[in-house]
C-alpha cells in the first residue's frame, strides 16, 4: 500500500509538470491556432536556465521560479514577433514546421554550449529527504512539486476567470470566432498570450530541474506526452489541459511501477480511446456542423 501511495505522489508531481506546461500550450493553440512543437524545448530551456543562473550567478531555486518565467516571457514575445506572426495567416502546418525547426536549433545550441552529459541541480535546502505520513515515507520535493503545480494552476485559473483580461483571453482561447464577432480585438492579445504560454513552459522546467536530468534532450519525449495531454483534455481547453496533465502523470507513474515496458504505450492507448469515444477530448467542445 505504501508503494502505491508513493507511485501516486510521483505521478501527481510529474502530472504537475505536464499540467503547467499544457496550460501554456492550450492557451497558445486556442488564441493563435499554433501547434507549438517547441514547447518541450522551452521546458528544457527553463531547466537549463535555472541551472546556469545557479552556477554562474548563485541565483537559488526560489528566485529562479520568478526570474526564469520572466526571461522566458521575453523570449516568447521575441519569438512571436520575429517568427510566429509572419506565418499565422498560412496553413497551420507551416507554424508546426517552424517550431519543429526551432526545437532542433535550441536543442543543438544547448548541446554545443553545455554538452550532452547534463547539468547538475540539487534539490533546494529544506525540500530534500522524506515526510513520514503514518508508516509511509514520501519524498518532500515531490510533495512540494505537486502542491506548487496545483497552486499555479489555481492561480492561472483565477487569473483567467476573475479578471477582465483573463476572461477575454479565455473567450479567445475557447471560442475565438465568437469573440471576434463580439467586437473584441483578439489580435492585440496574441503577443502577450504567446509569451505567457512560453513562460508557463519555462516555469515547469524550473520546477522539474531538481528532480530530472537536465539535458538538451529532456524536452524531446516530454513534448510528445504533452501533446497527448492536450489531445486527451481537448484542444484549447484550459480545464482539460490541467485535468489531463495530472491524469497522464498518474498513468505514467503506475505504468513505470507495474508495467515498465508499456508505461508510455498506455498513455497513447488512453489517448486513442478518448479520441474514439469523444473526438473533441474530455473537456473539448464538439463542433456543430
Amino acid at each position: 500500500m505504501s508503494a502505491f501511495i508513493q507511485y501516486t505522489l510521483q505521478g501527481l508531481a510529474a502530472g504537475g509538470f505536464y499540467a503547467v506546461s499544457a496550460l501554456g500550450l492550450a492557451v497558445i493553440f486556442g488564441v493563435l491556432g499554433v501547434v507549438n512543437f517547441s514547447h518541450g524545448a522551452v521546458y528544457m530551456l527553463g531547466a537549463v536556465l535555472a541551472a546556469v543562473l545557479l552556477a554562474e550567478l548563485n541565483v537559488n531555486f526560489w528566485l529562479a521560479l520568478v526570474i526564469v518565467p520572466i526571461i522566458m516571457f521575453g523570449f516568447g514575445v521575441l519569438m512571436e514577433r520575429a517568427l510566429i506572426r509572419w506565418l499565422l495567416q498560412l496553413d497551420p502546418l507551416y507554424n508546426f514546421l517552424l517550431t519543429f525547426g526551432l526545437t532542433l536549433v535550441l536543442v543543438e545550441a544547448v548541446k554545443q554550449r553545455y554538452g550532452v552529459s547534463g547539468l547538475p541541480y540539487q534539490i533546494p535546502p529544506g525540500l530534500g529527504g522524506q515526510v513520514t505520513v503514518g508508516s509511509v515515507g514520501l519524498p518532500t520535493y515531490a510533495i512540494f512539486a505537486c502542491l506548487f503545480s496545483v497552486v499555479v494552476c489555481i492561480a492561472v485559473g483565477l487569473l483567467l476567470t476573475r479578471t477582465r483580461i483573463g476572461m477575454i483571453v479565455r473567450a479567445a482561447t475557447e471560442a475565438p470566432e465568437r469573440t471576434r464577432a463580439l467586437g473584441i480585438n483578439v489580435g492585440r492579445w496574441v503577443t502577450p498570450v504567446f509569451g505567457f504560454g512560453i513562460a508557463l513552459a519555462g516555469l515547469a522546467g524550473v520546477l522539474a530541474a531538481p528532480s530530472r536530468a537536465i539535458t538538451a534532450e529532456m524536452g524531446s519525449n516530454f513534448v510528445i506526452i504533452l501533446f497527448a495531454v492536450v489531445v486527451i483534455g481537448g484542444l484549447g481547453s484550459i480545464l482539460g489541459a490541467v485535468v489531463a496533465g495530472f491524469l497522464v502523470g498518474l498513468v505514467e507513474a503506475y505504468g513505470v511501477a507495474y508495467a515498465p515496458a508499456y508505461a508510455q504505450i498506455v498513455i497513447f492507448i488512453m489517448m486513442a480511446l478518448v479520441i474514439l469515444v469523444r473526438p473533441a477530448g474530455l473537456f473539448g467542445r464538439e463542433e456543430i456542423a
